[in-house]
């Protein structure tokens, strides 16, 4: 038992080329509480740092045989040693040049020789303790930080649920298939990309991107408050009709307004803006409040081209649904409104991923 003890204690380096001075080092720690290493030149005090893991302090010589207490340094510096294990220098020199090199090496102390044995062990013990209580808080703080992002993980995954079952009680009650929403995640997340990539001027970041399309699973909440006979109705609508329907993008807003708590957080901004220009159109004829070109913000631009293409590949009650090629052609001459040139870009840019989205989703049964 006591052997086994023995492995587990902190160790203090001890490393001078005169024995007397290791001796008087020694005796300093002769409580037991360390297990004491000894090296009598530089090169063996590296080598007991290589084969050790448990030093929490290097008592060091400068002037030595072989190698000298700088190119012990230099090796600590060299592994990124230094910020765990503390050295204190233990010098006869009296040149301040040596003093001012050792602490750019970063050293925790300096004590010239001849020393107070009873000041070195108290200098020992403090610095010890004190890379002791900065290694507890950096090991605290990293297991803070797993926490968080475990908390974060849930608070996501918890988030997701309950976006996606919001999502699904519109699409139970209307008359689009029930992965609209899920495939227009797909669709805005790859289109951000493209606009990431070449169109850094939006500075849409990769967070941004994961946000944005969790958010886009929402654009059509405001659907809830739309009457069945209008929602459902298996044919065109009449201009009056058209008028309710249009109000399915403020009322999503009213909902998120009631429903949301944090509303400066980026994921509610984002949210409402999809909710309610989603429908709006580059040239100002677009729903609810006729915005122009850039007053759109360019994520609900993405989100807009996502939902009309995904509309026009797939069936709907009073419609079939076009192919992909000529949903395409739809889209780019202008047919289904006009569109941001650079958003239009970016949707040539990711034609081929859309078409392999929609021809994989076609292969299951998703009812």
């Amino acid at each position: 038992m006591e052997q086994e003890m023995e492995k587990l204690k902190q160790q203090i380096l001890i490393v001078d080329d005169e024995e007397v001075n290791r001796e008087i080092l020694k005796e300093m720690f002769k409580d037991g509480k360390y297990e004491l290493l000894e090296a009598d030149n530089g090169e063996d005090a590296v080598a007991k740092l290589k084969s050790n893991d448990r030093i929490v302090l290097v008592l060091l010589d400068i002037v030595m045989p072989i190698m000298d207490g700088f190119g012990v340094l230099e090796y600590m510096h060299g592994q990124n040693m230094l910020n765990d294990i503390p050295v204190i220098l233990i010098t006869s020199e009296d040149a301040l040049d040596s003093e001012d090199q050792a602490y750019s090496y970063g050293v925790a102390d300096v004590i010239h020789k001849p020393f107070y044995p009873h000041i070195v062990k108290r200098r020992s013990k403090n610095i010890v303790d004190l890379y002791q209580h900065k290694y507890n808080m950096e090991v605290r703080l990293k297991e803070q930080e797993a926490e968080i992002r475990e908390q974060e993980r849930k608070i996501r995954e918890n988030s997701e649920f309950m976006i996606d079952t919001l999502s699904s009680v519109v699409e139970a009650r209307s008359a689009e298939t029930g992965e609209h929403t899920r495939r227009i995640k797909y669709f805005t997340r790859i289109m951000l990309k493209y606009l990431m990539k070449y169109f850094p001027k939006y500075g849409i970041t990769q967070e941004q991107i994961d946000e944005i399309s969790r958010a886009s699973a929402l654009h059509d909440i405001g659907k809830i408050g739309i009457p069945d006979a209008i929602l459902l109705k298996p044919g065109r609508l009449t201009s009056e009709e058209f008028e309710v329907m249009k109000t399915h993008t403020t009322i999503g807003c009213e909902i998120l307004e009631k429903s949301y708590k944090d509303q400066t957080s980026e994921f509610y901004r984002y949210a409402y803006d999809i909710c309610r220009y989603h429908h709006e159109r580059w040239d100002g004829k677009g729903y609810p409040d006729h915005l122009v070109g850039d007053e759109i913000p360019i994520y609900t631009q993405v989100v807009a081209i996502a939902d009309v293409y995904d509309a026009l590949v797939s069936p709907r009650v009073y419609k079939s649904a076009y192919a992909n090629g000529m949903a395409y052609d739809m889209i780019m001459n202008g047919e289904c409104g006009q569109f941001s040139p650079d958003v239009l870009e970016c949707f040539a840019l990711a034609k081929e991923d859309f078409f392999n989205i929609v021809e994989v989703i076609k292969m299951f049964d998703f009812s």
